[in-house]
């Protein structure tokens, strides 16, 4: 049932801008796998090639870890509605920080949100395209965004919000770094 695609359809594309949820899998050359849920509306197609979205403070920086050592990532979305589909995008991914010369750039084309707590933006080199059926997965509703996360960066300010990261978003849990914070 799962049909494979060297890009991204335009049809694959709008399913992508619907949904309000997605998943990123990273994993380094030895530890642990990480996979996770994203929310809020941070992700945008670049084009039929490349997305890219708002990596949000968290209370780790598993992805960015994962990605600066060897690239890898794949992003899955799933259908919750009654019409079953999941799509996974399968590609190498680099990460760019505020301070990099490209952030606010990138930023303004793809009519990103500003969002409190912004550390990165990930953006994803597309290899190959899947999708799959999602026959098994359940119908939900999808009720509103959580604010909690945004409400604790606007609560934080910039400069405890970077504090965070030097506490919490240096290394990776298997202890590889981030490069949140330039030193």
């Amino acid at each position: 049932m799962a049909k494979f695609y060297s890009e991204l359809t335009p049809e694959l594309q709008n399913f992508i801008q619907e949904q309000k949820i997605f998943f990123t899998a990273t994993a380094p050359k030895e530890g642990r796998i990480n996979l996770s849920p994203k929310g809020i509306d941070t992700l945008r197609c670049i084009d039929s090639k490349t997305v890219a979205y708002i990596n949000l403070t968290g209370s780790g920086n598993e992805t960015a870890a994962h990605l600066l050592e060897n690239g890898r990532i794949t992003i899955m979305f799933c259908s919750f509605s009654e019409k079953p589909l999941i799509l996974r995008l399968y590609g190498k991914g680099r990460v760019i920080h505020p301070r990099d010369s490209e952030w606010k750039q990138l930023h303004l084309d793809l009519n990103l949100p500003t969002v409190p707590g912004e550390r990165q933006i990930i953006v994803a080199d597309i290899d190959s395209v899947q999708t799959s059926c999602g026959f098994a997965v359940p119908i939900y509703e999808f009720q509103q965004d959580r604010e909690m996360l945004i409400e604790w960066a606007e609560k934080q300010g910039k400069q405890g919000v970077e504090k965070y990261w030097r506490s919490k978003n240096l290394k990776s849990i298997d202890g590889l770094p981030t490069k949140i914070i330039q030193e």
